[in-house]
């Protein structure tokens, strides 16, 4: 499954593959409709967040395994799939109650199948890796095809038996250079001279790649000094390199335990591990407002595949960087609801998280099974949304609809708080970039941390920030971001802002 949200509307689109037979929801049916029944349910549907209503979606192509992201415009551009939708990009348009997905079924040159999407700082995105494809390549302008792709040894070298290298970790690094994690090995490769400029240390311990699916992010990215910003990876879990034969087998072997952070900003930096409270594979791995992460889904044994793990992870874990060692990780309240193969997370405005999917079955199948094919939708609120700290959660006033922040610039934010005295040491802005998230990757995830410059007092109980936009696009790539303001931990209702 895979899920992205809209800006400014705030409504989510969840998609699957054309593949597993009949849904639950039917495509509306026109006047001049002769398709065959098969052909009439939806395996797409656009979500809304606040009432749960739906509008079911017609998928042209195979979107199976498929990758995304959203423009500098707010619009998604989808690449890849199965079998005819291997080459295709697709658009579809934020804030549109009618619109349905727009193809391109020969755009890209690569057949991209397990594929991972990044944004570039020039608003443009790179393709990297998919199932025997061992390069990368540039979604072409919109009605245009690519001509060309650019190979990558890395990613011939990086795959085992199991593979293990698909849907790789990509993020872009503060200095403008792309970091690309498969297997258990990663590179950083400049986008401007499609070369790879630096290869980091080994992470030892087992694979962390689809199959074997671990989670990854980058941690916040903090603006206080402009001179000095650090880009740092953290990557949970996984699985060890055979697992997946051993799946195959109904061997499940227990999921990896460890997590592990790197400053890829540092060229003489290595990984430092950690032990999270329990194995995890499959997993998502969310930025929350706060700046800290929340990993939630996946199993306990075995890998990604069809029926290849067992021992459902049912409880989330919050992890803060900026505590000390021993005190980083923190077990949640578990769900009831088993979600391995195919389930997804995203963050939403009101910082609760929208939980959907599950099916690690070859096709939908809703009863008689361990694990059926999981329908139902949940919301999982995190530990600040606690009734008890609603009297420290701000309240922004400011609106920034239609209006475009540019780098650099002061940004001013007034907003309410229920306290008579503040210090500003108690607050931070963050900016939030919203992923695309399938099979356990959110793909361009990116929490910031902005610079307060001011905190003054202008009413009761009201209060105006002015903090300092990103100074340059390596830092923010332009596009939508939620930005929120956090009093001690809490953070209020985002409000979409545009980076141009």
């Amino acid at each position: 499954m895979h899920m992205f949200i809209f800006p400014n509307t705030n409504k989510a689109i969840m998609f699957d593959s054309l593949l597993f037979g009949p849904s639950q929801i039917r495509l509306p049916k026109m006047e001049d409709d002769e398709e065959e029944e098969e052909d009439s349910w939806a395996h797409a549907v656009e979500y809304d967040t606040d009432t749960a209503a739906i509008r079911p979606l017609k998928i042209l192509t195979d979107t199976w395994c498929s990758s995304g992201g959203l423009s500098a415009n707010g619009t998604l551009v989808h690449t890849g799939g199965w079998g005819d939708g291997g080459r295709s990009v697709r658009y579809m348009i934020s804030g549109c109650s009618t619109c349905d997905w727009k193809e391109y079924p020969e755009a890209l040159n690569g057949t991209r199948w397990y594929s991972t999407q990044h944004i570039l700082p020039d608003g443009s995105f790179i393709v990297v890796g998919g199932r025997s494809m061992y390069n990368y390549e540039y979604v072409p302008e919109e009605g245009k095809c690519n001509e060309k792709l650019y190979g990558l040894p890395f990613l011939k070298k990086t795959t085992d038996p199991c593979e293990n290298n698909l849907y790789p970790f990509v993020f872009l690094s503060t200095d403008g250079n792309i970091f690309i994690f498969a297997n258990n090995r990663s590179i950083l490769l400049s986008p401007t001279r499609n070369k790879v400029v630096r290869e980091l240390p080994v992470l030892s311990g087992g694979s962390r790649n689809h199959p074997a699916s671990a989670m990854s992010t980058l941690l916040p990215i903090k603006l206080h000094d402009p001179e000095v910003i650090q880009a740092k990876v953290l990557i949970c879990g996984g699985a060890k390199h055979d697992a997946a034969l051993l799946a195959e087998k109904a061997i499940f072997v227990d999921a990896l335990q460890d997590c592990a952070t790197i400053d890829i900003t540092n060229p003489k930096a290595t990984w430092h591990k950690e032990t999270m409270p329990s194995p995890r594979v499959m997993g998502d791995m969310i930025q929350l407002p706060t700046g800290d992460v929340l990993m939630i889904n996946g199993a306990k044994k075995g890998t990604a595949g069809w029926n290849f793990a067992e021992d459902p992870n049912l409880t989330p874990v919050l992890y803060r960087p900026e505590k000390p060692k021993t005190q980083r990780y923190s077990e949640l309240t578990p769900t009831t609801i088993p979600r391995m193969s195919h389930s997804t997370s995203v963050v939403l405005p009101d910082g609760k998280i929208l939980v959907a999917g599950g099916n690690p079955n070859y096709y939908y199948n809703f009863t008689g099974l361990k694990y059926p094919t999981e329908v139902r939708v949940e919301k999982f609120y995190p530990p600040y949304l606690d009734p008890f700290l609603a009297s420290d959660c701000p309240s922004i006033i400011s609106n920034f609809k239609g209006k475009k922040v540019k780098y650099s610039d002061k940004i001013v934010i007034q907003f309410k708080l229920k306290k008579a005295k503040v210090n500003k040491i108690d607050f931070k802005v963050t900016m939030y970039a919203p992923p695309f998230t399938t099979h356990g990757f959110s793909m361009g995830q990116r929490l910031l941390v902005l610079r307060i410059n001011k905190l003054i007092s202008i009413g009761s109980k009201v209060l105006q920030v002015t903090v300092a936009a990103p100074p340059r696009a390596t830092i923010a790539p332009p596009g939508y971001y939620l930005l929120f303001v956090v009093y001690r931990g809490v953070p209020s209702t985002g409000i979409w802002v545009q980076i141009a």
